[in-house]
C-alpha cells in the first residue's frame, strides 16, 4: 500500500488506541507483521502545554517504523501548530487526526467524532495541516447514519490534501456496541481517489478477509481485538499470504508475549507508565480458565509472579 510517497510494505495497520499503543506493544505489533502502527492520540493542546505524559507517548524507535502520530483538537491553528511540534520532534512518517473517536472525554469539548457534525471545520483542520506539514497528513472517521453525509465528510477530507482515509463503520451513536456497516466504507472506497482504509469489527483472519474482499479497501486496520494480543498480526499476515490458517499454541503464546512486553517496558523505561495488572489482564483475554486466572493476576505481588502463575496455570492445561 502506498499512501502519498511512502510505500507501506503491507496493508494490515495497528489502530491507534488510548493507553494501549504505546511503543513496546506497537514494536510487538510491527515484528508480528502490522504495517504500520499508530501512537496512542495525542492532545494537540497538551503538546502546546508540553505536558510531558502526552509528549511520551510519540516516543519510538527505529525497529518500529513507519510509525503514524494520531492527534487530536478542535481548532485549525492550534492543530497545525502541535502537528508541526510534533513533527520536528518525532519525524513520524504519517500524521493523523482523530475525527473518529467517540469517548465522551473528547466529544464534550467538540474533538473526535463530535467534529463530525461540523464539515466545514473538518475541512479547515486536514487543509491547514497539509499546507504547513512537510508529512503526509491523513484522517479516520467514524460513518454517519446518513450515507450522502458520510460521502461529503470523506469528499471533503480527500479535497483538503489529506493522502488517506481511515473509516470505522460504526456511527458516534454505537460507540463499539452492534455491528460495523461496512456498506458506507466500500461506498467511500468507491469514490474517492486517496487510499482508504476500512475499520470494525475485524478479529481473525476470517474477518480480515471479509472485509477486505467486500469493500475493495486497500488495506484494514485492527483495534480493539489486537489488545494484549499482538500475535493476531501474525496469524492475520499469514493467513492473507497464504490462505492457511496458523497453527500455534494460545497458551504459551499469551505468556510468551507477555513476558515480552513487559521486557519492552523496562527497556524502555514505560514501566512507570502503565498499570501492570490491567496489561496483564488484556494479553490473556480470552484464555481458558479466564475466571482462575484473573484472580491470580490479581494476587500476584510481581511481574515474575504473574508470569510464573500463568506458567502453572499452561501446564496443567495440557
Amino acid at each position: 500500500m502506498k499512501i502519498a510517497d511512502l510505500d507501506i510494505p503491507g496493508n494490515v495497520l495497528l489502530a491507534p488506541m488510548a493507553n494501549v499503543t504505546n511503543l513496546p506493544f506497537r514494536l510487538m505489533c510491527r515484528r508480528y507483521g502490522a504495517s504500520i502502527t499508530y501512537s496512542e492520540m495525542i492532545s494537540a493542546d497538551a503538546v502546546i502545554y508540553e505536558n510531558q505524559k502526552t509528549l511520551v507517548r510519540g516516543k519510538s524507535c527505529e525497529d518500529e517504523r513507519p510509525l503514524g502520530i494520531q492527534i487530536f483538537g478542535n481548532s485549525p491553528e492550534v492543530m497545525t501548530k502541535a502537528a508541526l511540534r510534533i513533527e520536528e520532534m518525532y519525524r513520524p512518517e504519517i500524521i493523523d487526526i482523530n475525527f473518529g473517536c467517540p469517548a465522551r472525554l473528547l466529544t464534550k469539548d467538540g474533538c473526535g467524532s463530535a467534529l463530525l457534525r461540523t464539515p466545514e471545520l473538518i475541512y479547515e483542520i486536514v487543509s491547514s495541516l497539509s499546507e504547513e506539514l512537510s508529512t503526509p497528513v491523513t484522517a479516520k472517521i467514524r460513518i454517519l447514519e446518513d450515507m450522502e453525509k458520510t460521502l461529503e465528510i470523506a469528499h471533503l477530507i480527500e479535497s483538503a490534501g489529506a493522502a488517506a482515509l481511515t473509516v470505522h463503520g460504526r456511527t458516534r451513536q454505537q460507540q463499539y456496541a452492534g455491528k460495523a456497516n461496512h456498506d458506507h466504507v466500500r461506498r467511500i472506497k468507491q469514490e474517492l481517489g486517496i487510499p482508504v482504509i476500512a475499520n470494525g469489527d475485524i478479529f481473525d483472519e476470517l474477518s480480515a478477509e471479509r472485509v477486505l474482499e467486500y469493500t475493495e479497501c486497500d488495506g484494514i486496520m485492527i483495534g480493539r481485538a489486537a489488545m494484549g494480543n499482538p500475535f493476531l498480526f501474525k496469524r492475520i499476515s499469514h493467513y492473507l499470504e497464504t490462505g492457511e490458517i496458523l497453527e500455534y499454541r494460545e497458551c504459551d503464546q499469551r505468556i510468551a508475549d507477555l513476558s515480552e512486553y513487559f521486557r519492552l517496558l523496562e527497556e524502555f523505561d514505560l514501566m512507570h507508565t502503565v498499570h501492570i495488572k490491567a496489561q496483564a489482564q488484556w494479553f490473556t483475554r480470552g484464555m481458558r480458565n479466564g475466571r482462575h486466572i484473573r484472580r491470580s493476576i490479581a494476587a500476584s505481588e510481581s511481574i515474575e509472579e504473574i508470569l510464573w502463575n500463568l506458567d502453572e496455570m499452561c501446564k496443567h492445561a495440557d
